[in-house]
């Protein structure tokens, strides 16, 4: 009988809790409008260069024009990739399809460094010469930054690969 009655208590208190933040996590998210718009100018490749108006229109409708380009890519890239699970983890293995895919992956990779590389030439053109200087030294950064993350995700896939 009491472990009935503690059990009731304890799954009241765990729903209250989870109520109670549920309303918290929706405060938080109306709260978000101008603050994250504020926030979002002072993050990317836009950070610390002091950008006129004009600049930063000129950057936004860059960057959105880099990721409508981008986007269909990705989900060419996550179908070639799921395939590519699929044809090494067949009974028979095809190494001629696997190898293709491989291919394929590779050329999806390429094309979105093409498009990467030509949207970061034109937001650097419309860039002062200072700015440009700071513009070079963070994408620096950014790409040794991302490159680690890429290395240390490409070493757990491997490991987690070669354990199953």
């Amino acid at each position: 009988m009491k472990a009935k009655i503690l059990g009731i208590v304890l799954l009241m208190s765990l729903s209250t809790i989870l109520v109670a933040q549920t309303k918290d996590n929706g405060s938080k998210k109306e709260s978000r409008g101008p603050e994250k718009e504020m926030r979002m100018n002072d993050r990317g490749p836009a950070r610390g260069l002091n950008l006129t108006d004009a600049q930063k229109e000129a950057f936004k409708a860059s960057m959105l024009a880099m990721q409508k380009q981008i986007q269909p890519l990705k989900g060419e890239l996550g179908e070639a990739e799921a395939h590519q699970k699929t044809l090494v983890t067949a009974e028979k293995p095809d190494i001629a399809a696997i190898n293709k895919n491989i291919e394929k992956i590779g050329a999806i990779r390429v094309e979105m460094a093409k498009i990467k590389v030509k949207n970061h030439l034109d937001l650097r053109a419309q860039l002062t010469e200072e700015q440009r200087l700071k513009f070079d030294l963070m994408k620096g950064k950014m790409g040794h930054e991302k490159g680690e993350k890429g290395m240390r995700h490409n070493m757990q896939m491997q490991h987690e690969h070669a354990m199953n």
